[in-house]
């Protein structure tokens, strides 16, 4: 029974109840539920992910010989445009993740750090935009008349986007684990029902 009055308790199975409980229960489960994203996701997209999307981003190097003319290779090039946004949409899970977690848990100083990881993420997306499609464009050296010597040095750029990547995975795998920490719950007071 529900007793009547402004005492901020309420009562079940006859012990008391805060709001404040419940609350910090929700924020646990919303933070290992975005534990189980994250992790694998870190793992498997960004890890394991660049050697599966390289070759479905990309023209097939079976293709390449086939193709005769520039109309031709640039017509294949552009049909890998939707794997290439759908690949930079999977490699944002973990960002996404430290973008939710900071709001469960802000905090000043890692919300530069998440901002970093956004700005970080945002020019590795590019770079590795712009080597796959330059790829797609040369085609195995089949495409090379037909381009801007331009494109061939963009088998160059995987050399700036490790140079982006490293310090990314090592700033988005720290943020990872202090978010999805129990220690970063905030201390309790003497007295204080325990969450």
């Amino acid at each position: 029974m529900i007793p009547k009055g402004g005492n901020r308790f309420s009562w079940t199975k006859g012990k008391p109840f805060c709001p404040e409980i419940l609350l910090n229960h929700k924020k646990l489960a919303v933070r290992a539920l975005l534990a189980v994203v994250f992790w694998p996701s870190l793992f498997f997209f960004w890890c394991l992910g660049p050697f599966v999307f390289f070759l479905l981003s990309t023209t097939s190097s079976e293709v390449c010989p086939r193709l005769e003319t520039r109309g031709e290779f640039l017509a294949a090039a552009n049909g890998t445009l939707p794997m290439l946004v759908l690949q930079n949409l999977i490699y944002a899970v973990p960002i996404i993740c430290l973008l939710l977690w900071n709001r469960l848990l802000p905090d000043e100083a890692r919300t530069r750090h998440v901002v970093t990881c956004i700005k970080l993420f945002a020019v590795s997306a590019v770079l590795g935009a712009l080597w796959e499609y330059g790829s797609s464009l040369v085609c195995d050296g089949y495409g090379q008349p037909f381009f801007s010597p331009a494109w061939r040095m963009t088998s160059y750029l995987p050399i700036a986007n490790m140079a982006i990547n490293l310090p990314l995975y090592v700033l988005v795998f720290s943020l990872g684990r202090a978010f999805s920490m129990r220690e970063d719950e905030p201390a309790q007071g003497p007295g204080e029902p325990i969450a």
